[in-house]
């Protein structure tokens, strides 16, 4: 890969973690979609250097947020869910490989996983769209809090986006979470269902071809990003966070359609 090329991975993690950050979607969700549509690397890289770029900017973000005293994360609910998480992002990675190994072409997973978002984007953003009329719960129950966190952990490792605009909506609906809570809630899982999505990577030693100054500057970036994010959505309100989420979700909803058509 060229430094160009690797300059750009670095622009595109900056900003998609800046809008990651204000609004809890990790970041890997619009890293992952943007880079496909380049076809610079092969779909494993390319959730690879995604994956690792989110859990650095999760890291530094929920690190801040700890040290700095801050309340938003509800750990007795936000911990089951990140535990569940955890075990999800292990059987999500294991999924992506089977799929790998069982399709025809190796660039037919890109495929799958560009239609799984495409259809899970549009729900959240109806879902979004329509959160006033909704009538939300308040899940207490530690089964059902780990259930939900493998789900969660599942979907985000198999797509390689760390956690997305799904775990948003599952906060909101299940746990009745208000957009700025969730997004720091969000975070926190996407933590640990990346962590264990790294370390199965590591340990079956399926890492991907990758170069090591472009893994780098993606890293940078999900940092920048973050710090960034975190400083912005300080002093944005509630609405302008949705508002933001909202477009956002536009934009990969088309992204996604257009991957999966290119793949298959």
């Amino acid at each position: 890969m060229t430094i160009f090329q690797s300059l750009l991975f670095f622009a595109v993690s900056f900003a998609a973690s800046v809008a990651g950050a204000i609004c809890g979607i990790g970041g890997g969700v619009i890293i992952k979609p943007v880079l496909d549509v380049f076809g610079w690397a092969g779909v494993s890289t390319i959730s690879f250097l995604s994956g690792c770029t989110v859990l650095s900017m999760s890291c530094y973000s929920v690190a801040r947020s700890m040290l700095a005293g801050e309340k938003a994360v509800d750990l007795r609910t936000g911990t089951p869910l990140a535990l569940g998480a955890a075990l999800g992002g292990v059987l999500g990675k294991q999924l992506f490989a089977a799929i790998r190994a069982a399709a025809p072409e190796p660039e037919m997973v890109g495929g799958a996983q560009a239609g799984c978002l495409a259809v899970i984007t549009l729900y959240t953003l109806v879902v979004t769209m329509q959160k006033r009329h909704l009538k939300t719960k308040r899940l207490q129950s530690l089964p059902a809090c780990l259930a939900i966190g493998v789900a969660l952990g599942i979907m985000s490792s198999f797509l390689g986006i760390g956690g997305g605009p799904i775990n948003l909506v599952v906060l909101f609906y299940f746990f009745s979470m208000d957009t700025k809570t969730a997004a720091a809630n969000s975070l926190y899982i996407i933590l640990f269902s990346q962590i264990t999505s790294l370390l199965s990577t590591l340990v079956t030693r399926t890492v991907p071809p990758f170069t090591w100054h472009t893994l780098l500057l993606m890293v940078l970036g999900g940092i920048g990003g973050g710090f960034v994010g975190r400083a912005v959505n300080r002093r944005m309100d509630e609405r302008a966070v949705d508002k933001l989420f909202m477009a956002l979700m536009g934009v990969i909803i088309a992204i996604s359609v257009y991957n999966t058509m290119k793949y298959l």
